[in-house]
């Protein structure tokens, strides 16, 4: 994959730039494909679900609006997304489970850890135009991640 910071200088503002400093978890530190969304908060059951289902090289990008009190993935869920071909997940919010998703084949970045789990109702939306951090993530857009950040087709 070619770097975000060369991607940027070829296509400038045809791309978006997360300035939001996700921290990341899991063994693949750059990653890349098309974007799947959830929208929820503190209740990841339609994470789950998107992530049990197979989507070879999808990147699912979850706004959990950025809430700290609870995890969103943690390692079992991860194992779902290996399992089932998924490139990587970016969470606004927190993981569980850090040091067994650092050892998975997947990209993972998020703002944090709480090894509180979620909720498990099954609120939310899927596969909507999610916006944080200035960025719009909309299904089917491309997006690239790497140590340097991340960046999203406009």
């Amino acid at each position: 994959m070619t770097s975000t910071a060369d991607l940027y200088d070829q296509h400038g503002d045809a791309l978006q730039s997360l300035p939001l400093q996700l921290r990341s978890f899991g063994a693949r530190t750059s990653f890349e494909g098309p974007i799947r969304t959830v929208r929820c908060f503190e209740d990841n059951a339609l994470v789950k679900q998107l992530l049990s289902s197979p989507d070879d090289g999808a990147v699912l990008v979850v706004d959990g609006a950025g809430s700290l009190q609870t995890a969103l993935m943690g390692d079992m869920i991860a194992q779902l997304a290996v399992d089932n071909g998924w490139a990587g997940v970016v969470i606004n919010g927190c993981v569980r489970d850090s040091a067994v998703i650092a050892t998975m084949p997947l990209g993972v970045k998020a703002l944090g850890t709480n090894p509180r789990k979620s909720g498990k109702q099954g609120t939310g939306e899927v596969d909507v135009t999610v916006e944080f951090g200035g960025v719009s993530f909309r299904p089917g857009a491309r997006l690239y991640a790497d140590e340097d950040g991340i960046l999203v087709e406009r």
